[in-house]
């Protein structure tokens, strides 16, 4: 059977936290990079939500980015990303909801004009306050070496910090603006971020990962 088929989009943190996954397991898919806003027929025939990351393979259509996650870390989990505390799980399930929504609510805020962005600033840094406890004393949220929880929340941060760099800095959150920096400046990072022309009809495979 051909490589599976992974639909992603470049800066969108839901993606770059699937091709964290794929890449640390090592599991070779076929990349296809689309534009959300020209979003190819192949990939809304996959997937109607159309939504990215997608995985695609065979019959198998997987349309969660942390499910996108354990699909890779289940086949290989070289790094021991999975050998976390269960309160990471909690860490993650807050990122994906009440902080990707004050995030939303503050990055975009003109989309919301019924809510006071400024509150929900402050409820966003209200997690990054958790995080930067978690993170007083490690390079990670729980210890010396990086987990499931550290990729699945980290792109999300990054996005938070971009809305204000500036503002960010400020913040007394210096734990949790080192482990941000890191992650910024890794090679891990760095490798998930090439970029590629959006996907068209006819075109060669792109290996992801790359061979080393």
């Amino acid at each position: 059977m051909p490589r599976p088929i992974l639909w992603t989009f470049r800066r969108c943190p839901y993606a770059m936290r699937a091709r964290l996954a794929i890449q640390s397991a090592g599991v070779a898919v076929d990349l296809r990079e689309i534009l959300l806003r020209d979003k190819p027929d192949e990939f809304l025939t996959a997937s109607p939500k159309g939504t990215v990351p997608v995985i695609q393979h065979g019959e198998t259509v997987i349309e969660e980015s942390l499910d996108v996650m354990h699909w890779a870390l289940n086949q290989n989990d070289p790094e021991g990303w999975r050998d976390m505390p269960e309160n990471g799980y909690d860490l993650i399930t807050q990122a994906d909801g009440p902080f990707k929504q004050a995030l939303d609510r503050t990055k975009y805020a003109v989309r919301y004009p019924e809510v006071d962005a400024s509150e929900e600033r402050a409820k966003a840094g209200a997690f990054l306050t958790t995080l930067d406890a978690q993170l007083d004393d490690t390079p990670y949220l729980f210890g010396h070496k990086p987990c499931l929880a550290d990729m699945a929340i980290l792109p999300f941060v990054r996005q938070f910090a971009h809305t204000d760099l500036d503002w960010f800095n400020a913040q007394p959150w210096q734990a949790t603006a080192r482990w941000l920096e890191a992650f910024n400046a890794s090679d891990r990072f760095q490798n998930i971020m090439t970029k590629y022309p959006p996907w068209q009809p006819g075109d060669a495979p792109t290996a992801f990962p790359k061979a080393a």
